[in-house]
């Protein structure tokens, strides 16, 4: 707060924005068009020419130019997220398509992004900070939304095609769109192949993905907009290595037999137009269909001997559902109203057994398994939650005096779990717990101002509360129930955009806190062995700042999030006690940095440099993952009109690294870091190839 009252003094006569030299058009902010200048929260923002220019293999390559925003490859685009919280795979963020939720409320899974078609994206936005007002449970950390590209005006028709040389990655890209009369359609697909002859063992990933947009004018006033999204993804789960084998061989694949199928449909049917003078109202219908079977290298523990555990599952999700929202403007203080209702209904079948799993005595890899013993019930379940969600939300946004702008919002939400066991619980042999009936409610406010500063920056600060209940799997997924509180996360941010050299140079900087209650943990026992609890009380607290620059030749992007997440209060038993400790996989600062060239038209070099500090891999703070550097290289070259060739050189250095790092060693005890410490070793070198061709009638 001292910064923004510096600020208005240095400028006590600051005005309106009328020219928006910092600024663009997003949506994430208030479920409408705004301008980002005027948003009082955090939001980045990568655009279609962004991925247009630099071709991105993964989601990471997207998200992790956003500064404080961190997508953790854990293979074949698995993946886990760190946005505001540590590296986790934790029910803390929103994922939507089109400001619609992609999965529904207590099913999410943090590979979730997986499930989305790059080829049919024109950009993505994130909300960082509790979002919870806006996009209801979940949206703790933030909330990334994807949104799907629209025809184009002329026939317009893309192909390309891409290599890597050390994973055995292919993939094929195909676009194609036109616009006749008041109708317009765009298709894109593309189709990824990750061989198992590549650098890591047991490592082969297919992924199809396709998208159909299509907008019909009714009128001037109104338009149909509808989208089906259908993905089918087929992926090998390495898994992680122990300390040994990730030093020596990070080549090395542990599992022979474990994996991820997901099918999931998406299709969404959306009328916008005006109800009322100055008014537009938006109804959205909405359907999916998932399905999810895996044999989960995490799950692989409790090892005696030569024999383990193991559980092989499948998790269906049928959802249909309502979101309506109105928009009305007026002219007293310049203000509108967004306000509406969201209606989620979804059934969740889920299934598991238990997998007697055989371990090679010299390798220590997982050759086979069988299903195990009925008498050993841990991973036996077969139920059914249906889930309902419904909420209403409004915000009001007014200037009460020139270049300032207030949003004032809250959403409340209702949440019922009707879970049904297929199988008999209780007695000597447990298959879960009885029938029974959970409801859940929150209400999320916020408040939040921006304040002008001249035409050339903008200052804000926002308080918001984000929430979320415990999952179906928290829930239902072992034996008996877990004593789960839902989460309640307040967000204490100010912010900072300010653009330099006539816009050429731009900077966008926050601080903030996070404040949370009865965060739900995962709490490893030992490998293959956790469960989830609530740890009392935690902070994360940090720096977000992100520079770019764009001029002549040269163009130049810097993102950095310097971080602390803490518990505040987490006692795990009488003898155990992690308060005032680091959060584990949190690391200190998450940082890119990318300088281009262009030194002739068509053409365009670029060095990025990347670095991941330092963090525990453990609640007790004793062993730590010590950080990693590394350097990737891109050039693209326009051959013709329409003909465009590009490479990319990953990790150019050949750098050892791991994405992932933990240790369930709980600080007590004695420590063997050969059994307890988990690493996912992260790719060597690699040399991409591509070429693409668009056809564009214009």
């Amino acid at each position: 707060m001292v910064l923004a009252a510096a600020i208005t003094v240095a400028y006590p006569c600051a005005q309106a924005q009328s020219d928006h030299t910092i600024d663009t058009v997003v949506v994430s902010g208030s479920r409408a068009q705004s301008w980002l200048s005027e948003t009082p929260q955090a939001i980045g923002v990568v655009n279609a020419k962004m991925l247009e220019r630099d071709k991105p293999k993964t989601m990471g390559d997207i998200l992790n130019r956003i500064a404080g925003v961190y997508w953790n490859d854990l293979g074949n685009e698995q993946h886990s997220m760190s946005i505001r919280q540590p590296i986790g795979t934790n029910a803390v963020y929103q994922y939507l398509e089109d400001g619609i939720p992609i999965r529904p409320l207590g099913v999410f899974n943090h590979n979730s992004l997986n499930e989305m078609n790059m080829a049919g994206a024109s950009g993505v936005e994130v909300v960082k900070g509790a979002a919870s007002s806006l996009y209801g449970s979940n949206a703790v950390g933030g909330a990334v939304n994807f949104l799907t590209a629209g025809a184009s005006a002329t026939p317009t028709a893309t192909v390309g095609a891409r290599r890597d040389n050390t994973g055995g990655y292919t993939r094929y890209d195909t676009a194609a769109s036109d616009t006749w009369g008041p109708l317009g359609l765009r298709f894109s697909h593309y189709s990824s192949r990750r061989s198992r002859d590549n650098w890591q063992e047991y490592s082969y990933g297919d992924k199809d993905s396709f998208s159909l947009r299509a907008d019909y004018a009714l009128s001037p006033a109104s338009q149909l907009r509808a989208t089906i999204v259908h993905t089918d993804l087929d992926a090998a789960m390495t898994g992680s290595l122990f300390e040994n084998d990730y030093r020596n061989d990070p080549g090395k694949s542990l599992n022979t037999f474990t994996y991820r199928k997901d099918k999931t449909t998406r299709m969404n049917l959306a009328w916008e137009g005006e109800t009322t003078a100055n008014g537009t109202s938006t109804v959205t219908v909405f359907t999916r269909k998932n399905d999810h079977g895996q044999i989960p290298a995490y799950s692989i523990g409790s090892c005696a001997g030569m024999l383990c555990k193991g559980v092989i599952n499948n998790n269906h999700v049928d959802s249909l559902g309502l979101d309506v929202k109105h928009q009305q403007n007026f002219a007293w203080l310049n203000s509108r109203l967004i306000a509406g209702v969201y209606v989620d209904k979804s059934d969740n079948p889920f299934v598991s057994d238990n997998l007697s799993i055989v371990r090679d005595a010299a390798t220590g890899r997982y050759l086979s398994y069988t299903l195990a013993d009925a008498a050993n019930p841990l991973g036996v379940r077969d139920y059914q939650t249906d889930i309902l969600n419904t909420a209403v939300f409004a915000q009001w946004e007014f200037s009460p005096m020139a270049g300032t702008r207030v949003v004032l919002g809250g959403r409340s939400d209702a949440i019922r779990y009707d879970y049904h066991n297929n199988l008999a619980p209780g007695g000597s042999v447990n298959y879960g717990a009885p029938d029974e009936s959970r409801s859940f409610s929150h209400a999320s406010p916020k408040l939040g101002a921006t304040y002008a500063i001249g035409h050339a920056g903008s200052v804000y600060a926002n308080v918001s509360q984000g929430f979320t209940p415990p999952e179906v799997s928290q829930l239902y997924g072992k034996t008996g129930i877990a004593d789960l509180q839902p989460s309640v996360y307040n967000n204490y941010e100010l912010g900072l955009r300010w653009a330099f050299l006539q816009g050429r140079l731009k900077l966008d900087t926050a601080v903030y806190r996070l404040d949370g209650r009865d965060t739900i943990v995962s709490y490893t026992l030992s490998p293959g062995n956790s469960e989830n609890r609530n740890a009392g009380r935690t902070r994360s607290e940090g720096l977000e700042l992100g520079l770019t620059y764009d001029s002549g030749p040269f163009d130049a992007r810097f993102a950095t999030a310097i971080a602390r997440h803490r518990y505040l209060r987490y006692q795990v038993s009488a003898s155990l006690d992690y308060s005032g400790r680091d959060m584990p996989q949190a690391p200190r600062d998450i940082t890119s940095f990318e300088i281009g060239y262009k030194p002739v038209a068509g053409a365009r070099v670029a060095l990025e440099a990347v670095h991941q500090g330092r963090y525990w891999m453990n609640n007790a703070n004793t062993v730590e993952y010590g950080g990693h550097a590394l350097f990737n290289l891109r050039a693209s070259y326009r051959i013709a009109r329409g003909l465009e060739a590009w490479a990319q050189v990953r990790n150019l250095t050949d750098r050892r690294y791991a994405d992932s790092a933990s240790s369930s060693y709980s600080g007590a005890g004695s420590y063997a870091a050969n059994t307890q410490n988990q690493y996912t070793p992260g790719a060597p070198r690699s040399v991409m190839l591509g070429l693409s061709y668009t056809y564009n009638a214009l």
